[in-house]
């Protein structure tokens, strides 16, 4: 496609406290194939605390393009939806600070939507580790496994161009926030998920290439891959409630895990029968995770990424679905008080 055939591109980064990746953030995409004239990146700062936004001023001296917006609310769907109203692109691309564009992505995002005409396309994450150590990398691993996010195609890879129900750090065309609003402020996680759903419902058009990817740091501890999880758990189950359809089922896995261990613990009290049954789950379950945790290992070519991979899945499984767990009752609780 001719120069001056592109369409202009906005890029929005919402941010709080990201000191330690955003200046990475910011450098992949200086140096993208896209023509500068044709590109503003606005940074939604949330009163970051740790010099985030002194970082980000310093880039906007340096290079017009940058611009830096204050979020008062700090949640992530409102640092979104102000990016898009003071945005000026006719493809709108949304971005994390933990992850970086590839230098072609942006170009290769462009050219893919407007050959196929979809309302929102992206490509699939590669997933790198924060820092390089077996729990690390066996976190990273566990993130792009089947075993580990179920059937997201962005994370665990697609063969060819795929529709599908949502997609990372999409490349929106404009005319689509005029068309179904903005992301609801009501959900501080899943927001993109909740909106995409609401896309697909007014008839628009998601798609995955395998050709575009994009970079991703993960969570690094244990304590972290929980605490993010839980969070994506609870807000999922939270937010069916702002949804007139229910998320994919694969959010649901996890939920219906836990409710089985609970159900089947408390079940075993009544019968043998159903306490062996629930023990042959675990084993079977257990079974499969040192399995695959065995795979990753030999491929990491470090054995205590075994170990940590071991520890990796059902922290990431339990801790969604406990947070889904919450979730449910608070959605009841609040119930009962209206």
């Amino acid at each position: 496609m001719e120069e001056q055939e592109l369409p202009k591109v906005t890029i929005i980064v919402p941010t709080r406290n990201e000191v330690h990746f955003i200046e990475k953030c910011l450098n992949s995409f200086l140096i993208s194939d896209y023509p500068e004239h044709l590109m503003e990146i606005i940074i939604v700062d949330g009163m970051s605390e740790d010099g985030t936004s002194e970082i980000v001023k310093r880039y906007c001296k340096r290079d017009k393009r940058i611009v830096l917006i204050n979020n008062q609310k700090l949640i992530t769907p409102v640092a979104m939806n102000l990016g898009v109203k003071a945005s000026k692109g006719e493809y709108i691309f949304f971005s994390g600070a933990h992850s970086e564009m590839p230098s072609d992505y942006i170009s290769k995002c462009v050219q893919h939507a407007i050959e196929s005409g979809a309302d929102n396309v992206g490509g699939v994450v590669k997933t790198e580790p924060r820092v390089n150590s077996p729990v690390g990398r066996a976190i990273a691993e566990v993130l792009s496994h089947p075993i580990g996010v179920g059937g997201a195609k962005f994370r665990t890879g697609v063969t060819k161009p795929t529709e599908v129900d949502t997609v990372p750090f999409g490349c929106y065309k404009r005319e689509v926030f005029d068309r179904i609003g903005f992301f609801n402020e009501k959900l501080v996680r899943n927001q993109d998920i909740e909106f995409n759903l609401r896309l697909k419902r007014a008839g628009g058009k998601i798609i995955l290439f395998p050709d575009i990817e994009l970079l991703y740091y993960a969570r690094s501890t244990y304590k972290e891959l929980w605490s993010n999880n839980y969070g994506n758990g609870f807000w999922v189950i939270v937010g069916a409630k702002y949804a007139k359809i229910p998320f994919s089922l694969r959010h649901l896995v996890p939920f219906i895990f836990i409710l089985s261990l609970v159900l089947g613990a408390a079940l075993s009290l009544l019968s043998v029968l159903i306490k062996t049954f629930s023990l042959l789950m675990i084993l079977m379950y257990l079974f499969t995770v040192i399995c695959y945790s065995m795979s990753i290992a030999m491929a990491a070519g470090k054995w205590k990424v075994f170990f940590a991979s071991v520890l990796a899945f059902p922290i990431l499984h339990v801790s969604y679905g406990v947070g889904s767990f919450v979730g449910l009752f608070s959605l009841i609780g609040r119930g009962e008080q209206n």
